[in-house]
């Protein structure tokens, strides 16, 4: 059987995470960003928390809590709930490799982050592009709400049409 694994993202995963990061945005087109030098992106001053999945100790996957910086889903969220930004986290850098789609990794993953926001008093929100439907289906089956559409800002003054969400409460 094989051995799959979410666990709490350590410095030595860079390498293996930046890889399938990579793997990912030339399978997918996705993330939009990040992809020039991947092992910053993911390595942020904002990332809160982060988590990869293994499959026999190779990484396919990753997700990661970030701190706010008035993005439009935080925004959303903020003026519908009265929540200030200390007490929302933005779920970002999700991604699995095509290979290891198909086993719930994703799920378990945002899941993983979902924990970690309910257990540090935060509201989790999130964009996602409109054509990224498996991960839109993916926030609904979780119980995620739309919370508005926005504009994606990426790149050199790039836009993309997204979707915000807010993580189920409580």
């Amino acid at each position: 059987m094989e051995s799959i694994v979410i666990r709490p993202f350590e410095d030595t995963d860079l390498p293996g995470a930046a890889a399938a990061l990579t793997e990912v945005h030339a399978t997918d087109g996705y993330p939009v960003e990040g992809v020039a030098l991947p092992e910053a992106w993911l390595r942020s001053d904002d990332v809160l928390a982060s988590w990869v999945a293994e499959v026999e100790r190779r990484i396919v996957g990753h997700v990661a809590v970030m701190r706010p910086h008035g993005e439009d889903a935080v925004c959303l969220w903020a003026g519908l709930s009265g929540d200030d930004e200390h007490r929302i986290g933005v779920l970002a850098r999700l991604f699995v490799v095509r290979e290891a789609r198909q086993r719930a990794l994703g799920e378990r993953l945002v899941r993983t982050a979902m924990n970690y926001a309910l257990s540090h008093h935060r509201r989790l929100v999130l964009d996602v592009m409109v054509k990224d439907t498996a991960a839109i289906r993916l926030y609904e089956r979780l119980g995620w709400t739309r919370t508005g559409r926005a504009e994606h800002h990426y790149g050199n003054g790039q836009l993309i049409d997204a979707i915000c969400y807010v993580a189920p409460g409580t």
